[in-house]
Formats: C-alpha cells, sequence, structure tokens
C-alpha cells in the first residue's frame, strides 16, 4: 500500500477543506471576484488531486518506480500549483504581489499533467 500517498492524500484533502472555508467565509469580502474564483481554482485542484491519491495509495505499490514517480508527480505538482496560486492570491490581495511565485503556478501544472500521463502509461 502507498503510505505516502495517503498520507499527503489525507494531508491535502484536510487542507482543502480549510482553504475553502477560508475564502468561503473570511478571503469573501477582501478578495475580488477574479481572486476568489483563482483562490477556490486552488483549491478543487487540491482537492481533486488528494482523492486520487488516496485510490492510488491503495491500489499501488510504491516500491515499484512507476508507481512512486506517478505519486510524487501528484505531490510535488499539488503542492507548486495550488499553493502558488493561494500565495499569489493572497498577496496581490495586501498589494504585495509575489510575482516570483507566477512561473511556478503553471511547473506545478506540469507535474500534475505528468502524473496523468504515467498513469496512462502504466495502465497501457
Amino acid at each position: 500500500m502507498g503510505q505516502v500517498a495517503l498520507i499527503f492524500g489525507s494531508f491535502f484533502g484536510c487542507t482543502a477543506i480549510i482553504l475553502g472555508a477560508f475564502g468561503a467565509h473570511l478571503l469573501k469580502k477582501k478578495l475580488t471576484t477574479e481572486q476568489l474564483q483563482s483562490f477556490e481554482t486552488g483549491v478543487k485542484y487540491q482537492m481533486y488531486h488528494a482523492i486520487v491519491l488516496l485510490v492510488l495509495g491503495f491500489h499501488l505499490d510504491i516500491s515499484v518506480t512507476i508507481n512512486a514517480y506517478i505519486i510524487y508527480a501528484f505531490v510535488i505538482g499539488i503542492i507548486l500549483f495550488s499553493f502558488s496560486i493561494y500565495g499569489l492570491v493572497l498577496s496581490s490581495a495586501k498589494n504585495k504581489k509575489l510575482k516570483f511565485l507566477e512561473p511556478i503556478t503553471p511547473i506545478g501544472g506540469l507535474f500534475l499533467v505528468a502524473g496523468w500521463v504515467l498513469l496512462l502509461f502504466k495502465f497501457l
């Protein structure tokens, strides 16, 4: 069983709920509609991939190399994609946008895509 996938999946699922509630209740009055939508995108992608990690954790043997790459691609992708969005949105809301995070978001997206492509190769 992929213990790493289960731990990260649980952590990311939990934090997605917390951040979603934070965005819906505390940030609603502080963010523009566009900023709130971006924040929600980060939360959605985090939750989707948390669920994927949990499913994979119950079915993949992480000692197999491709399985480990799949798990790590999703974990790194979530961190880079979702958390860079959170940083960009929250910093821009305070008029101190952390521009160095802008190129990190698409890199995170590439890791998420890589995880899906590796999963496809595994199934083929």
